[in-house]
């Protein structure tokens, strides 16, 4: 074997036995395990911490990219602390001459010649920092180990991810964060030296602990940069005299919900990355945080809120708070209201009179009653526990009025109501022992989330497109129809002006279409408004659904929805136009039809309306007495109002006189506020149940009787008091015609 030959053997063997021994003792890489071992940090628009959760060994760290970091620290860190790194191939042979010469000379080790690589070992292996002989080889084993298997790209990222930067914080990024406010890609000269200093000797220079031992370590920093022509005198000096100041450290959490619903959610590969996104804007979360900070403080106690800002275009949640105060656990700040499931009160109207719009049903000054009314035995009342009487549409959806709602949601069917919210994302829960949706629905009969209300509201603003909320910026884009273009213009027009199409329009700093809700029992308080660019959405209560009395969607959440609209940016751009859908024209009461079509002698009230496909609906059927509103007889024209309305009619809305063969003919009273087959209780404590019963409509004299006996006589529209005895009882009212009414009791 030739002399070369056995170098060339040689050299293959000392080469396997490095290559087996680096299998055998390979070096302690991070290890990507969902995020758990290295921690995880969810951020904000901007790339600005939300909340951080600490790596297994505790460390607080936001992992950048080499691109992320500002170039001016990049030249700190080389130029302090290695400036042959993209040469040497883990070890810089000059470094560790001159280290062995002082060695050798002082006795002791002066310097350790250590590279950037021997450092990040020294950072992975923290065993390796003891200053001797051996642990120094160590370190140079294990920077060549380094150079094997890594870029120079993947090792300077290690190090700007985990270099020690005093207390549990490691990286340049959470470093930079924390000590100085701001994202390590805007660091000037000053604090970009400063953060190259830090890991040096991490705990003694923290800048919020001790301000002079930094500056001066970060002086020496920019004196060798001088030296070395890597800046400038004149920049030099100018970075020295920015003075080091960092407020005391400590986890700044925003959104913290929100965060930890992202985090729970997060994409396996962020969760590698140790980084979640979010679409969430800093500024705007941290002024909607403030602002339920110091809301929250004068409601009860154990009363909380909760907040959410989406963008219309984007789909995008720009601010989340889940509950007022974080840090406030008697008001169960853990509990992330956004996604609680609540009673939407009377939220739900609008798009039941869309619904109505786009099923032909109404337009916007159609003639609806607001008077006592029984559907099937339920009897609903409005808020103020008073009556309106006749209302338009466009009325009766921004007074809320209870009792034309739930007219319109039995007309169209409560069944079919909650599958059309439910295709559109806006899923309504059914109380546990009901089987089905019912009228109450529309009052807040069942459940909903503050999420899935302003997924719903947004369609106001874009066309009847209902969007579901993106919290993540690679979440998908899901859009459903609501609501046809045209109905969502008319419904927004109603909630921002009244929906009286003509009067003038003063010109506001924002248009909002906006909408409360209250639920049983003071429950929940709501507050949902749009403008052109933003959807807002507030609640108020208490998580644990403990009544709330005297708090409800008028005068807690909408307060804060308009000082939230407060803290938003302007909207841009012109008021959107009517779609072609949509116009306007003259309609007539109380036939509601065009007034155009109406003769003169049939048009009591004259109102402007907005019309949905060019069509006026005519006034819904009366539930009270089915008959035409307007009938040709042989004897004349019979013209009257729902039957149920009587009572609130003025004198300029009086129809005229019926003529003989209409009263001959038609049945014109209704008895009210009693069905057939009622089955009452007693009040706890008496004996009997006391009715207070009265009829509606046009005629004389009526005779009420009570198992055939008279109790009663008066004219229509006067009221009876009865009291009535355990068992069962037929109750009977005849009128001057003999045309009667009969109603069975039964008292339990």
């Amino acid at each position: 074997m030739t002399r070369t030959r056995r170098w060339e053997l040689a050299l293959a063997t000392l080469l396997a036995l490095l290559l087996a021994l680096d299998l055998l003792f390979p070096p302690p890489l991070p290890k990507e395990q969902g995020g758990a071992s290295q921690g995880l940090v969810v951020l904000a628009r901007d790339a600005s911490p939300l909340r951080a959760w600490p790596s297994r060994d505790g460390a607080w760290r936001q992992p950048v990219q080499l691109e992320e970091v500002s170039p001016l620290y990049l030249q700190a860190l080389l130029g302090y602390e290695d400036q042959s790194f993209h040469w040497h191939p883990g070890v810089n042979p000059w470094a560790l001459a001159r280290a062995g010469w002082q060695w050798a000379r002082a006795g002791r080790i002066v310097s350790g010649g250590s590279t950037l690589t021997m450092q990040v070992a020294r950072i992975l292996e923290p065993r390796l920092g003891a200053r001797s002989l051996r642990t120094k080889a160590l370190q140079i084993l294990r920077a060549l180990q380094l150079e094997l298997r890594l870029s120079k790209r993947e090792i300077l990222t290690l190090y700007l991810n985990h270099a020690p930067m005093g207390g549990i914080v490691e990286g340049v990024e959470m470093a930079s964060r924390l000590y100085l406010g701001r994202p390590s890609r805007t660091l000037s000269h000053a604090e970009a030296a400063l953060l190259a200093a830090l890991p040096r000797a991490p705990t003694r220079l923290r800048p919020d602990r001790a301000a002079a031992s930094a500056q001066a370590a970060r002086d020496r920093v920019l004196a060798r940069l001088q030296e070395q022509s890597i800046w400038d005198a004149q920049t030099v000096t100018e970075a020295k005299q920015e003075q080091v100041a960092a407020a005391p450290l400590r986890a700044r959490w925003l959104a913290p919900l929100a965060a930890e619903r992202l985090r729970r959610q997060a994409p396996l590969a962020e969760r590698r990355a140790g980084r979640v996104l979010s679409t969430l804007d800093p500024e705007l979360q941290t002024g909607v945080e403030r602002l339920l900070a110091a809301r929250v403080a004068g409601l009860p106690a154990k009363v909380s809120m909760a907040a959410l800002v989406l963008d219309n275009d984007s789909l995008e949640v720009l601010a989340y708070a889940g509950s007022a105060d974080f840090s406030d656990s008697s008001r169960a700040a853990h509990v992330d209201m956004v996604r609680g499931v609540r009673s939407p009160g009377s939220t739900l109207k609008p798009f039941l009179y869309a619904l109505a719009l786009d099923d032909g049903l109404i337009h916007s000054e159609s003639l609806l009653v607001d008077a006592p009314q029984s559907f099937g035995g339920y009897a609903p009342g409005n808020f103020q526990a008073d009556f309106a009487g006749p209302v338009s549409a466009a009325e009766a959806l921004r007074r809320s009025l209870n009792v034309p709602a739930v007219d319109l949601l039995e007309r169209l069917g409560p069944e079919r109501f909650a599958s059309h919210l439910r295709s559109a994302g806006l899923r309504l829960r059914l109380p546990s022992r009901q089987a089905q949706a019912n009228l109450s629905l529309i009052l807040g009969g069942a459940g909903t989330t503050l999420e899935e209300l302003v997924g719903a509201y947004r369609a106001l603003a874009r066309g009847g497109l209902a969007g579901q909320p993106r919290l993540h910026p690679q979440a998908p884009r899901r859009e459903t129809r609501l609501m046809s273009e045209g109905a969502a213009f008319i419904v927004r027009e109603i909630l921002e002006t009244g929906g009286q199409p003509g009067r003038p329009f003063q010109e506001q700093p924002r248009r909002l279409a906006w909408k409360t809700g209250t639920s049983f029992g003071f429950r929940d308080a709501w507050a949902v408004g749009v403008t052109q660019r933003f959807t807002v959405g507030v609640w108020v209560g208490r998580p644990d659904g403990t009544p709330n009395p005297g708090h409800f969607g008028a005068n807690t959440a909408a307060p804060l929805l308009h000082e939230l609209l407060a803290v938003l940016p302007e909207d841009q751009g012109p008021r959107p136009a009517p779609p072609a859908t949509v116009s306007q024209a003259a309609i007539c009461w109380p036939l509601g039809g065009l007034a155009r079509a109406t003769a003169p002698a049939d048009c009591l009230e004259r109102r402007s309306a907005f019309l949905l496909q060019h069509s006026a609906p005519p006034t819904l059927p009366d539930r009270l007495d089915p008959s035409p509103l307007r009938q040709e007889l042989p004897c004349g024209v019979w013209l009257r109002w729902p039957l149920a309305l009587a009572p609130w009619l003025s004198a300029e809305q009086q129809p005229p006189p019926a003529p003989p063969c209409a009263r001959a003919q038609a049945r014109a009273w209704q008895l009210e506020g009693l069905d057939d087959g009622a089955r009452l209780r007693p009040t706890p404590g008496q004996a009997t149940v006391n009715l207070a019963l009265r009829t509606l409509g046009q005629g004389g004299a009526l005779h009420w009787l009570l198992d055939d006996r008279l109790v009663a006589r008066g004219p229509v529209g006067s009221a009876v008091q009865l009291e009535l005895t355990p068992g069962r009882h037929r109750l009977s009212v005849v009128d001057e015609a003999g045309r009667f009414e009969h109603r069975r009791i039964e008292v339990r």
